[in-house]
């Protein structure tokens, strides 16, 4: 441990050196090396150049206090040892000097859906564009044909598969978003999925409800009508407890700001947040929307413009950046990380699992893709899948170490943060705490 890092460790704990606070603890982590991503332990990026920061805001040889499900101390390891015999043997986990990080959170993602469209996987490799497939009834249009075939059983079997994979690799939370069923009743069965999800594996999801996705074939040439339909779906849904968040696709091939509008100016009389896919193929401004409506994310941004860039840095909305989406689609226009840097913008980064543009399953190749292919730290993207993440699911409780928030960890056998980012195929992780218990990684 640097000198640095001794010194904020133990101002920050020694207020709760007493012995019943150190002997009262349901869980003890012993012995580790704690990725925290807390402004607490140092963790300062793009927020104040001015401040000393440490990288990932870690802490070497700590240790973690849980009680109740929540993280109830972190310190040294040498101010809790002498008070580990008050403990029982299953209460302390000695983890060897290896890594600890938040659990990973995944905030972007569409993994409910029926169906399979590796068809257009190979058109796209014999050059066909996204926008030619969805001119021809596939994309979207396609994958809603199938969710609307797929029974509740089989909507949920096809789609645990996908969250099991995900949390095999760290993820504690995440998003899921409807949109594939574009009437009331798949929307539905969608978001009843996604609940079912969270509650067989315990862990948090996010429902996201995203009906202004695509405009459904009844529909055709009708988009003011869909977005009435829209609108009129969503309190029904929020009234049966399955709405977290409101989302729309922004764009050329899908609805416009004004349609977008309506649907935000909905979600505000309800008190829900709003999120939004904007700047994928276009700038038509809808990043500057999601902005107006103090939004959590806005998403893709490959074409943000860096005056929107500006609203976004005051309404304090996150830009979630999604490069499985840019890897299968052949992109080669970046979104602009240097500009959101430059504003103090907080850059989310998530697998965006779908079934047409981004079949990834896999949130450590996504880091991996985010530093190869749009230049950012390792820093970076695991604060995009950690703090940043949270924020963008409006979490403050989760996605960094600190006292207070929700004991979601992930127990790594890695020599450094950055491993996680740099290797590929290689899944270094140990195992998952949630909620303050540890589980097998499934």
């Amino acid at each position: 441990m640097n000198e640095s890092n001794n010194s904020v460790l133990k101002n920050s704990t020694e207020q709760m050196l007493d012995e019943s606070t150190m002997t009262s603890f349901d869980h003890v982590i012993i012995n580790a090396n704690i990725a925290t991503f807390s402004a607490h332990y140092g963790f300062n990026i793009y927020e104040n150049e001015d401040a000393d920061s440490i990288p990932y805001g870690q802490l070497h040889n700590a240790a973690i206090g849980i009680k109740n499900g929540k993280i109830a101390w972190v310190g040294a390891h040498d101010q809790i040892s002498t008070h580990l015999p008050h403990y029982q043997e299953n209460q302390v986990t000695d983890v060897d000097g290896k890594w600890i990080t938040p659990g990973l959170i995944d905030c972007h993602t569409h993994i409910v859906y029926g169906g399979n469209r590796s068809n257009e996987f190979e058109a796209r490799l014999q050059g066909v564009s996204y926008q030619d497939i969805a001119a021809q009834g596939g994309g979207i249009v396609a994958t809603v044909s199938a969710t609307r075939a797929a029974s509740i059983e089989s909507l949920f079997a096809q789609s645990e598969k996908r969250l099991v994979a995900l949390m095999k690799e760290g993820v504690t939370s995440i998003e899921i978003k409807s949109g594939y069923g574009l009437d009331l009743d798949t929307e539905r069965k969608m978001l009843t999925v996604a609940r079912q999800l969270g509650e067989k594996y315990d862990i948090h999801v996010s429902t996201t409800y995203l009906a202004a996705h695509a405009l459904p074939p009844e529909y055709k040439n009708r988009a003011d009508d869909y977005i009435e339909q829209v609108c009129e779906w969503l309190p029904i849904l929020h009234a049966e407890g399955l709405v977290d968040a409101v989302d729309g696709f922004c764009e050329n091939i899908a609805f416009s700001t004004e349609q977008i509008r309506r649907v935000f100016e909905l979600a505000s009389s309800l008190n829900l947040p709003v999120k939004l896919h904007s700047e994928q193929l276009s700038d038509i401004g809808g990043s500057a929307l999601v902005a107006e409506y103090k939004g959590l994310s806005s998403d893709h941004l490959e074409h943000l413009s860096e005056e929107d860039i500006k609203k976004m840095a005051a309404s304090n909305t996150v830009a979630v950046i999604l490069p499985g989406a840019f890897y299968t689609l052949r992109d080669t226009k970046l979104p602009p990380t240097e500009a959101l840097r430059k504003h103090h913008v907080p850059m989310a980064i998530s697998t965006d699992c779908n079934p047409g543009t981004s079949p990834l399953t896999s949130l450590l190749l996504t880091m991996n893709m985010g530093c190869t292919l749009f230049y950012l730290t390792t820093e970076e993207v695991l604060a995009g899948v950690t703090v940043h993440a949270a924020q963008a699911l409006g979490l403050p409780n989760k996605g960094k170490i600190e006292v207070g928030c929700d004991a979601d960890l992930a127990l790594w056998n890695i020599a450094r943060p950055a491993d996680l980012a740099y290797q590929m195929g290689l899944n270094p992780i140990q195992g998952i705490m949630v909620q303050g218990q540890w589980r097998d990684t499934i």
